[in-house]
């Protein structure tokens, strides 16, 4: 594409001994203005499934964005989806959207190790935008820019604290039971970080390191507030530490493991900040809350306390421990709480021996079979279900017994589990039709079950004649996550079922050593699942959540105003200089920037903001500064800001680099 393009000229005064203090330039800042299933696939089963368990002055010049011919009309709202014909056996619908026909649902996945959040249009599969969380971004100058850097967290000396990140979980708040399209969050394994994602946006807004902990795994938002009735709507996030440590882990008792333990904490979902801690027995997996607001579970292993592997494996059943929310806060005002090191969080008591009378109990311990995997929560809102990873079960439980034990009405508190069935080898994660069946990954079978959640609890009652398995699908290869649409909301609407697999194998042409892996989607509208579409997937995605596309209001441009500091007219570009620090207030209009060229002194410090003033949707501008690591972009209405440090005199073209 063509693009006018402005010259940079730099300057290079030199005195005669280069090597001197007294080479710097005396010359005045200038700002110019510029113008207006085949046989191997068992085999491969058999044999790979168990392994995956100055005297110069610097003088920058611009060129041009991109220039649109004609602005576009701003795009009317998305509808709602429509819902497929209801199918007597295998459902009838496609993955397939011709050219301009958009999807239905907005898929919001994780992206593991890679850092990010990644969002698709589903049923195609179309990947719609990457969204960096917690990796730097090449594209977006997330991790570059000041704004970005903010968030992320930096060094004393200006560096990112961290430049990596693992990414599993993502959730959407809640309204009334279900996505209200406001925020995502998604955790961060290795550094244990929370992040909020605006979904008007779909760009990360706040990230908080969680204290204590390590191995930050599972993460769930209240869909309620627990302690206001009246307030129908998320205000907290819970998240399950994974990893026992020793508290506080200052390197004293690194060999007592009595020491050691792993704390849940709950964050408040708009500032941020986190409220509390609780420290339980035993290790953390998922999350899961109830639809009233008053439970919030973790699925458990490591009920042994044990501090090294060996040590977490003799128990015969672990745990799905449930937090009653209302008086952990309760006891936190009364002040029956502890801190470690120099984290001022409060942390209460949730062991098993400090819980042991229902009707003081912060936490309720119910037994599953060892190992669990995952824990999810029904539409009804009336089960949790844990899978047994390791046990070929799953384990279905009675949320309105868990509240009868804390009422001290239920005896025994494993009488609230209702069901506990065989489905097959491997069970992780379950979703949810709406219509009473459960989905659950299989990863040792590769396979996926249908299984209906009432049949399961009339065959554990003695009905051996309730046929509880519906239906089996073999997936490509080892399924881990799944997801359905709409799934843990109580407008679960049975349409779309989404499988993560691990491997992919033969699926796709091979690109060398490194895979990529399989995203299957299935069709669930009928009584048999249906395989309709495989998606590539780059490594490596872990859960994901599939929305109605009319719950998403995204902006299509920005504000000015939102950015407090802006240059809202091409004529307001400027150069101001305190000492040596250089502040660049710079805007750009399609094709270019508000100056010229500007110049600054070897060794000063420059600030750049950058307005984007188009109002186009989709004209996105960027800015790349060569020789001192600088590329962003901004999107209409937007301003961002750079700031680095003018150590190299000589002419350097900045250019548009989205275009």
């Amino acid at each position: 594409m063509a693009r006018e393009l402005i010259n940079l000229l730099i300057s290079n005064k030199r005195e005669s001994d280069m090597t001197t203090n007294n080479n710097i330039s005396n010359d005045k800042d200038q700002a110019a203005p510029s113008a207006p299933q085949d046989l191997g696939r068992r085999k491969f089963l058999n044999t790979a499934a168990l392994t995956g368990l100055a005297g110069a002055t610097l003088s920058v010049g611009l060129a041009s964005c991109k220039q649109e011919t004609a602005p576009a009309s701003k795009a009317a709202p998305a509808a709602p989806a429509a819902a497929p014909k209801a199918a007597a056996h295998g459902g009838e619908m496609s993955a397939e959207r011709a050219p301009g026909q958009l999807d239905d649902y907005y898929g919001l996945w994780s992206g593991g190790h890679s850092g990010e959040m990644r969002v698709y249009g589903l049923p195609s599969g179309r990947e719609l935008k990457r969204i960096p969380v917690f990796n730097p971004d090449l594209l977006t100058g997330w991790g570059i820019t000041n704004e970005s850097k903010k968030i992320l967290g930096t060094r004393p000396d200006g560096n990112l604290k961290y430049h990596t990140g693992d990414t599993h979980h993502v959730h959407g708040s809640y309204k009334d039971g279900t996505y209200d399209g406001k925020y995502a969050w998604v955790n961060d394994k290795i550094h244990s970080r929370l992040a909020r994602v605006r979904l008007d946006t779909f760009e990360c807004d706040k990230i908080t390191e969680l204290p204590n902990i390590q191995g930050f795994h599972g993460v769930f938002p209240d869909k309620r507030d627990p302690v206001d009735a009246n307030i129908n709507h998320t205000t907290r996030v819970f998240c399950g530490a994974e990893f026992h440590i020793p508290l506080p882990n200052d390197g004293r008792d690194m060999e007592d493991a009595s020491k050691y333990a792993a704390l849940f904490s709950c964050v408040d979902a708009e500032t941020m900040e986190v409220r509390w801690q609780c420290r339980v027995s035993g290790n953390m997996d998922l999350c899961a809350t109830s639809y009233d607001g008053k439970l919030a579970a973790c699925n458990q292993y490591n009920t042994e306390n044990g501090a090294h592997f060996e040590d977490m494996m003799s128990a015969e059943r672990d745990a799905c421990v449930f937090f009653n929310v209302a008086r952990i806060e309760q006891a936190i005002k009364d002040g029956k709480f502890k801190t470690y090191g120099d984290s001022k969080v409060p942390v209460v008591d949730g062991t098993k021996d400090a819980n042991k009378d229902p009707k003081t109990a912060l936490t309720a311990y119910v037994t599953v079979p060892k190992n669990p995997h995952g824990v999810n929560a029904s539409p009804d809102g009336k089960y949790f279900i844990c899978a047994g990873k390791l046990s070929p079960t799953a384990t279905v439980i009675e949320l309105a017994s868990v509240l009868k034990w804390f009422d001290g009405e239920l005896p025994k508190l494993d009488d609230a589990i209702v069901a506990e069935v065989e489905i097959g080898l491997g069970p992780l994660h379950t979703a949810f039709d709406g219509r009473g069946n459960a989905f659950t990954t299989l990863f040792l079978d590769s396979q996926m079950v249908k299984w209906n959640i009432d049949a399961a609890i009339k065959f554990h009652k003695g009905d051996k004649n309730a046929k509880y398995v519906v239906d089996r699908l073999d997936v490509t290869y080892q399924p881990g996550h799944t997801n359905a649409s709409m799934s843990e909301t109580k407008e679960a609407d049975g349409k779309w079922l989404g499988v993560g697999n691990k491997f992919s194998k033969d699926r796709f042409l091979p690109v060398g050593p490194m895979h990529c892996e399989c995203e299957q989607l299935i069709d669930i509208t009928g009584e048999k699942m249906r395989l309709v579409a495989d998606h590539t997937a780059w490594g490596e995605p872990h859960d994901f959540i599939i929305v109605k596309r009319d719950i998403f209001k995204p902006k299509q441009v920005y504000e000015l105003t939102d950015f407090p500091i802006r240059t809202e007219n091409m004529a307001d570009c400027r150069v101001e200089r305190k000492g040596n620090k250089v502040t660049v207030f710079l805007a750009s209009q399609a094709p270019m920037y508000g100056l010229r060229e500007f110049k600054v002194k070897k060794g000063d410090e420059v600030t750049l903001y950058l307005t984007n003033l188009d109002k186009v949707e989709d004209l996105t501008h960027g800015f790349a500064l060569p020789k001192h690591d600088i590329n962003f972009v901004v999107n209409p209405g937007e301003t961002k800001s750079v700031t680095f440090k003018a150590d190299k005199p000589g002419v350097f073209w900045c250019y548009c680099t989205h275009f």
